[in-house]
């Protein structure tokens, strides 16, 4: 009985086989770094939260298109948390502040807003107070809002809104803080992240503090 013939599809699907288990595993991996490697990072305890605060106007609407939080007043500050072991950690996303360090010695902590807070800014740029008493923190529109609704409908799926980072896994999404539209003192500023725990053993980590300044 003769051999039947491979024809030749088969045998170009064979070569590249071939080809690809020639070469070694480690060359066959993506060569392109973390897009965070260089951002402004702080890492212990086998967490690494990278942070990078959006100043830019043209590149911020770019990304929430009309629902702007910049034109609002708002330093959306996007984050990246990778975790290096094998077991989960948990972020508390309500206490993370972004510390403004004064030149003379004193600081603010401002509270991260919710995305609820920040479509409402959006949607009503002269807030529910006068634009003074609106640091801590900014109202929220009544239920039913459809200019705030149609805000949220753009900075909710940007926004941090998972607090547990999976072993070797991570996570990112955007945090949002009421700079007032002073965004000169982003320069002068860190992110602050004082509560995170290891599951399940609810063993507490120390402190994250990812700086700014000369940036």
């Amino acid at each position: 009985m003769g051999i039947k013939r491979a024809s030749l599809a088969q045998l170009s699907s064979l070569a590249a086989l071939l080809i690809l288990l020639a070469v070694p595993a480690s060359a066959q991996k993506s060569s392109s770094p973390n897009p965070e490697s260089s951002l402004p990072h702080d890492q212990h305890a086998g967490l690494t939260i990278s942070a990078a605060p959006l100043t830019n106007p043209s590149r911020a609407k770019h990304i929430f298109g009309k629902s702007n939080p910049i034109e609002a007043g708002i330093l959306p500050v996007e984050v990246f948390l990778r975790n290096d072991t094998s077991q989960p950690i948990q972020i508390a996303l309500d206490t993370i502040e972004l510390d403004i360090h004064y030149q003379n010695g004193s600081m603010d902590g401002v509270d991260s807003l919710a995305p609820e807070q920040v479509a409402s800014a959006i949607a009503h740029p002269q807030g529910l107070s006068a634009p003074h008493e609106r640091r801590f923190p900014i109202g929220i529109s009544p239920i039913g809002d459809k200019k705030t609704e149609k805000a949220l409908e753009t900075i909710r799926p940007l926004a941090l809104n998972s607090d547990i980072v999976p072993p070797m896994g991570s996570i990112h999404g955007y945090l949002f803080f009421d700079l007032q539209h002073d965004l000169s003192l982003v320069n002068q500023s860190s992110l602050y992240v004082p509560d995170a725990v290891i599951i399940p053993s609810k063993k507490p980590l120390i402190f994250f503090e990812v700086s700014f300044a000369n940036r």
